[in-house]
């Protein structure tokens, strides 16, 4: 039978930097033991990520360890260019859980019904030009008095 260890050994020497895959018992025990901030049931537990704002399992959080196996162990959030460890997880209440549904909706709903304004201009550039020649008449009225 193998160890814990002997696993963790063996898929760091095969990944050295990256994300390793342990067996579902295997990696429950690690989250157990590097999480010692809140307490792991099952690899179905959730945890809202302070830092990127999304819901994450712990079957979605990857394990990573030191070159060769000869570093530590770590957590580390799945989601892209988030960098946040388990004390950056919190549970995720009733409330979390609809913000977060209610920020995922508005977020859906401003990227489709929002109009792109390919040219980078104001929609009324008259007014805009209007108001910046005016700031400058007052500017230079300025400079008149003096």
């Amino acid at each position: 039978m193998k160890t814990i260890t002997g696993i963790i050994y063996a898929a760091l020497a095969r990944h050295p930097s990256r994300s390793i895959s342990l067996p579902d018992a295997e990696k429950l025990n690690v989250l157990r033991r590097l999480d010692q901030h809140r307490q792991w049931h099952s690899l179905d537990d959730k945890r809202y990520c302070v830092v990127c704002g999304k819901i994450i399992t712990g079957q979605q959080i990857q394990v990573a360890g030191g070159n060769r196996g000869n570093g530590a162990l770590r957590l580390s959030c799945p989601s892209d260019r988030c960098n946040s460890i388990p004390i950056d997880w919190m549970l995720p209440t009733d409330e979390i859980l609809a913000s977060c549904q209610h920020f995922h909706s508005k977020e859906h709903e401003a990227a489709t019904s929002t109009p792109i304004n390919h040219a980078r201009m104001p929609e009324r550039p008259h007014e805009t030009h209007h108001r910046i020649a005016a700031q400058l008449r007052n500017f230079a009225s300025y400079f008149n008095r003096h």
